[in-house]
């Protein structure tokens, strides 16, 4: 018995000097691993470069449209702003591009182009074409859309291999921090006359001297009364899954992902709830009449397991909206209304039109479908209806709703498949 306790002593001893000298010594481990890691931007960096406005450029990747007058404006995502001369829809002419990082949309007001740049929001003056010019900066308006922390905003996540020496054999901070923020976004009618139109996945738009744009989850008032000096007046919380906002006679119509959301805005600076109408999950914009809301909803990549369908809902009552009726389609995306004429951009399966003057036989009243015009949204203008995909941007002669005229296409360099 003693000699195993002398030995018990010894261990003792033994592991108490290994620990002792391994404060003094720390053993370090070297560990290599897979992590998504942030790619950051500094705002003070992109806020110093000078904004130079460029020559025409072909198009690459379209985005949002919008048409102000005789002009044409198409988005570049994330990359800047198009602008072509549409006084012939026939003949286009590419004038210019304002290069603007982390663009997504656009409106214009009184020939006041406001455009998102990131987290700031930006306005140029476009009286004169020739002559473009960045007047104002509203700083850090959009910085929802982003995570941020002191290093800057978080565009977005890349893959990475990294190295690391940690203490004892445990990853470091890092690994952990990079793995938790992987989860965060990276990524935003009938218009008075001195306002611009945009197509129905817009997420900017002006009614009432006032600028909304929404985000995912909320919408944001700007006073722009005084067009070259917006006014950033409230944000509304409206739920997560928001997506487009669409006007009409002092109301707004706001898609998402669950329901379209109804706000009154007769006071425009501080608009109300009205109601939700709410639908399976999908994504949902829309456009609307006197008397009805049309609806859109498609599954995909972005939009969850959602159906594709064409809704039809009874506004006639906006705090109690109701399904009238819905149509099966193949992924419907961006639609346009103008009268009693309805077109639906069918994604890579094309665009269709339809008679919509009796909502309960939209169906057994489609006019036309042409499949080889890839689309995602539409504008139907006073000269052209103007139609978006992936190949590009078309415009059509609409004067016989029933056969749409082909009149000009702009292509892309490289098209891409429609999510």
């Amino acid at each position: 018995m003693k000699n195993l306790n002398s030995v018990f002593v010894s261990l003792i001893v033994l592991i108490s000097a290994i620990m002792l000298n391994s404060c003094q010594d720390e053993v370090t481990t070297t560990h290599t691993y897979r992590a998504m890691v942030p790619v950051y931007l500094k705002m003070s960096d992109v806020r110093a470069r000078t904004i130079v406005i460029e020559p025409g450029q072909e198009l690459e990747n379209p985005g949002k449209i919008y048409l102000y007058g005789n002009y044409l404006l198409i988005n570049e995502p994330q990359e800047g702003i198009h602008i072509l001369d549409n006084t012939n829809p026939a003949s286009p002419v590419n004038l210019n591009f304002i290069p603007i990082q982390g663009n997504v949309d656009l409106a214009v007001n009184n020939n006041m182009l406001y455009a998102d740049n990131f987290v700031d929001l930006l306005v140029f003056d476009i009286s004169n074409i020739r002559s473009i010019k960045l007047v104002e900066r509203v700083k850090d308006v959009f910085n929802h859309m982003y995570s941020s922390s002191d290093t800057g905003i978080i565009l977005t996540f890349k893959d990475s291999v990294i190295t690391s020496e940690s203490p004892y054999g445990f990853m470091g901070r890092g690994f952990f921090m990079a793995d938790s923020r992987a989860s965060f976004a990276s990524n935003l009618s009938g218009a008075a006359q001195s306002y611009g139109q945009g197509g129905s996945m817009a997420r900017f738009t002006l009614m009432s001297g006032h600028l909304y744009a929404v985000d995912d989850y909320s919408l944001r008032v700007f006073d722009v009364k005084a067009p070259s000096n917006p006014k950033h007046v409230k944000n509304i919380e409206l739920g997560w899954g928001i997506e487009t906002i669409f006007p009409f006679q002092e109301k707004l119509f706001i898609g998402s992902n669950s329901g379209m959301h109804i706000y009154d805005a007769k006071n425009p600076g501080n608009p109300t709830k009205m109601s939700v109408f709410e639908h399976v999950r999908a994504c949902d914009p829309v456009v609307v009449n006197e008397k009805f809301a049309f609806v859109t909803l498609r599954n995909g990549r972005m939009c969850w397991n959602g159906v594709n369908e064409l809704q039809v809902v009874d506004i006639a009552d906006l705090y109690k909206p109701r399904l009238v009726k819905a149509y099966p389609m193949l992924n419907p995306h961006g639609l346009a209304l103008a009268g009693d004429y309805l077109y639906v951009a069918e994604g890579q399966h094309g665009l269709k039109s339809f008679n919509v003057a009796n909502v309960m036989g939209i169906d057994q009243n489609q006019l036309e479908f042409l499949k080889s015009m890839k689309s995602v949204d539409i504008i139907p203008g006073p000269k052209s209806l103007i139609v978006i995909g992936p190949d590009g941007v078309c415009q059509f002669d609409y004067s016989t709703p029933s056969k749409l005229k082909p009149l000009s296409c702009i292509n892309v360099k490289n098209p891409v498949t429609v999510q």
